[in-house]
């Protein structure tokens, strides 16, 4: 690559927004893969029950607060 390529706002700012999403899409994974194992225990049916349901939310919830707990901490380090 052109090193004058990577004085390019543009491409800058292309690399920076594939950076978050790469970041949003890792999150979504663990969130899944987390929450997925804690709350449903059985083989799934066609829905999730209530409990399942409810168990899935509050599990996201208290990951995304967890999440942004731990980047405003970084952030603050920086």
């Amino acid at each position: 690559m052109d090193p004058s390529a990577m004085n390019n706002p543009e491409l800058l700012n292309f690399i920076n927004q594939e950076k978050e999403r790469a970041m949003v899409n890792e999150m979504v994974g663990k969130l899944t893969n987390v929450c997925w194992d804690k709350c449903i225990t059985g083989t799934p049916g066609s829905k999730f029950s209530s409990s399942e349901s409810a168990c899935l939310a509050n599990c996201a919830r208290r990951y995304l607060d967890m999440s942004m707990i731990i980047m405003k901490r970084f952030q603050s380090m920086q």
